[in-house]
This record gives structure tokens, C-alpha cells and sequence, in this order.
């Protein structure tokens, strides 16, 4: 069985990362395995429009994008197979992976399993996910030009977001569960003083009010509940961002390869090496500033070279 499953590259993960490597170790001959996990695509798969990625002058649907990112990889006989990985063994060469009860193994690995915003939970965030909530205001916010958005969060990135919307909107409205901001001094400094910006505090969202007509669904206000009074009461806006965080999807790695203090992948500087040879991350795993579609198909393009280059080196 193992001497079957066994292949030069494995990538787990198949969001613009994962399938830029797939085009890159594929033309280089290497037939790699792509496991695509439970949400192929990645994060693109639940952005409707993509605006800012080079080459669609007039945009694209998120999926329709990844769609053809896999026929590419496909065409240069990468294999894709839709499956989560459930267990990894990074200790001895060749390496372990595990999906279910199957084992494959590989000279050399690419992790491009992503990262997750951190969402609310609710049900009407889902409903109108990519419908005017979003959890990324550089991609979804020129959508909004002349409306008026909410932002959730009191940290930086939320008072970075809600920055860059006043390019757009007319109004940006940050909602935040407690009285003061977690964001450091000088993002604080930037939000208070924008006369775009303004605050509502101790406040959650019980719901994202929006209506549906004609199969297009778009978003009306927002339903906040003031944490310490218990009181209702109801924002009219066109758009909300979700800005509490991104989730590094790193569990699995765990204990086998070094993670910063925030769980992200950390890699050599400039490359895309983790600290075990042969082991490379590329994407939203190992990127908690740019977090693009992009630049991560630009490092899963850098971790396709480097795990060429090792194989060549290991003579592999």
C-alpha cells in the first residue's frame, strides 16, 4: 500500500497556495497529490466577487476563480482528491499522511491549509456571507462605495479595516463588545480622529437584518444587543465586517513543526522552509499580514521551487 501512495510532493490544502504549487511541481514533472480537505478552494470559495486579482478585468466569482486554478493543476497531472487530512507524521523521511485509515507518504510536503476568519456564530452571518458581510475589507470594500458599513472588533486589524473603508463608505460605524479599544495607541489615534469613523460600545450583534428579492439578498442593518443594559436596538447598514481575527489552521502540525506565538507556520526568511527540511508552508498558514489571494498564489509558487530544489539536492 505504501509503496502506491508514496509521491514526490504532497500539498495539503488547495486554496490559491496549494493549487499554485500544484501548477508549479506539476510542470516540473513531479505529479503531486493535492489534498483539497472540506472546503476546496479555501477562503475564495465564500467571497462572491473577486476584483483584485490580476488578469480579470471585469472580476470573477470566488469558486469560478479556484474552479479554474484546479483545472490548470489538473492539466499538468496534478492529482486533487477531496479529502481531509486527519493525521501527519513529520519525524522520519519519507513522511507520513494520514486521510481517515489511509497512509501516503512523500519526500517532500507542502502545507497551504490556510487560515479561518473568526466569525460570530450566528445564524444570519452565514446566510449573508458574501451578501454584504464579509471578513476581509482590502477584498470585498470598494463594493461599498458611498454606503454606509459597520466594522466588528476592537483590535488592530478591526481599527485597520475600518480605516481603509472610509476610502469607500460614508459612514463607518465600529462595534465593539467592551467600553475600550484592544487596538494599539497609535491605530486607536488614527480611527478616533477619522471623522468617518464612529463608535458604538458594549454592543453585539444578535443578527444581520437583510432581505431576499429575486434570489438576490443583500443586507439592511443590524440587530446589537448592549451587553450591559440587556437593551435592543437596530443600526441601518449596507455592509458589516467581521474583523476579530484570523484562525491559522495549524492544529494538525502541532508539536511537529515550530508555530509563532499567534499559531501561524513560521518559515526562513525568504523562503518558504519550515524548520524541518523538506517541509515548506505557503499561504494564509504562514502570512498574517497580507492575507491575499495573491500573494499567496506568489509563495505557493516559492514553495514549489524550494521543494524542487530540495528534491534535486536530496537527488529524490
Amino acid at each position: 500500500m505504501e509503496h502506491n501512495n508514496h509521491h514526490k510532493v504532497i500539498i495539503i490544502g488547495s486554496g490559491p497556495a496549494g493549487l499554485t504549487a500544484a501548477i508549479y511541481t506539476g510542470r516540473a514533472n513531479l505529479n503531486p497529490l493535492v489534498f483539497e480537505g472540506f472546503q476546496p478552494g479555501g477562503q475564495l470559495t465564500i467571497t462572491t466577487e473577486v476584483e483584485n486579482y490580476p488578469g480579470f478585468p471585469e472580476g470573477i466569482l470566488g469558486p469560478e476563480m479556484m474552479e479554474l486554478f484546479r483545472k490548470q493543476a489538473q492539466r499538468f497531472n496534478a492529482k486533487t482528491l477531496f479529502q481531509d487530512v486527519t493525521k501527519v507524521d513529520f519525524s522520519q523521511k519519507p513522511f507520513k499522511v494520514y486521510s481517515d485509515k489511509e497512509l501516503y507518504t512523500a519526500d517532500s510536503i507542502i502545507i497551504s491549509t490556510g487560515a479561518s476568519a473568526k466569525l460570530l456564530d450566528i445564524e444570519s452571518e452565514k446566510r449573508f456571507m458574501g451578501y454584504g458581510v464579509s471578513a476581509c475589507a482590502t477584498c470585498d470594500g470598494f463594493f461599498f462605495r458611498g454606503q454606509e458599513v459597520a466594522v466588528i472588533g476592537g483590535g488592530d486589524t478591526a481599527m485597520e479595516e475600518a480605516n481603509y473603508l472610509t476610502r469607500f463608505a460614508t459612514k463607518v460605524t465600529v462595534i465593539h463588545r467592551r467600553d475600550q479599544l484592544r487596538a494599539s495607541k497609535i491605530m486607536q489615534e488614527r480611527a478616533m480622529h477619522n471623522p468617518k469613523i464612529s463608535f458604538v460600545w458594549n454592543s453585539a450583534i444578535e443578527e444581520v437584518l437583510g432581505k431576499e428579492e429575486n434570489g438576490r439578498k443583500s443586507i439592511t442593518g443590524l440587530r446589537l444587543k448592549n451587553v450591559k443594559t440587556g437593551e435592543h436596538s437596530d443600526l441601518k447598514v449596507d455592509g458589516v465586517f467581521i474583523a476579530i481575527g484570523h484562525q491559522p489552521n495549524t492544529s494538525l502540525f502541532k508539536g511537529q513543526i515550530d508555530l509563532d506565538e499567534k499559531e501561524y507556520i513560521k518559515v526562513k526568511n525568504g523562503s518558504t522552509a519550515t524548520n524541518i527540511p523538506g517541509v515548506f508552508a505557503a499561504g494564509d498558514v504562514a502570512d498574517s499580514v497580507y492575507r491575499q489571494a495573491v500573494t499567496a498564489a506568489g509563495t505557493g509558487c516559492m514553495a514549489a521551487i524550494d521543494a524542487e530544489r530540495y528534491l534535486e539536492a536530496m537527488h529524490l
